[in-house]
């Protein structure tokens, strides 16, 4: 009787050692993207907070505010202002496109393994472009 049963597949936890040889799909290296995006947009928050103050409160904090952004704030370059604002902004456009997708699954139960592989590459490459688009408009 036991063999006429069909074996069914074992699946065993991965150790911590395998990790870094683990191929992990687009959609859960999408969802990776999607906490990591949540977590530097909220620890950034008070830099995101100073940079709407400083643009918006009048004309002499908005000049000081480009000044940053050009010559630097303290010991801090310019330019490293720049990549934070350029981390920022591959933060919000991920996260957003990720939660766009995850609606999009939600509302119409799209969920196929096809659909979250080519949803999860259309948002990483949608994300990645507008970033570099974005990018390319803020350093020159």
């Amino acid at each position: 009787m036991a063999d006429t049963l069909k074996q069914r597949p074992e699946f065993r936890n991965i150790h911590v050692s395998q990790i870094v040889a683990y191929r992990l799909p687009p959609a859960g290296i999408v969802s990776i993207l999607h906490r990591v995006s949540g977590v530097v947009m909220f620890l950034l928050m008070p830099f995101i907070i100073w940079m709407f103050d400083a643009s918006v409160t009048s004309e002499v904090s908005y000049g000081a505010f480009k000044a940053a952004f050009a010559a630097g704030v303290g010991f801090l370059p310019g330019w490293v202002l720049k990549l934070v604002v350029l981390g920022l902004i591959w933060a919000y456009l991920h996260h957003l496109i990720a939660g766009v997708r995850h609606l999009w699954m939600d509302a119409t139960h799209a969920v196929t393994k096809e659909f979250g592989h080519l949803s999860a590459l259309v948002t990483l490459a949608l994300s990645v472009l507008l970033t570099l688009a974005l990018g390319f408009k803020l350093f020159f």
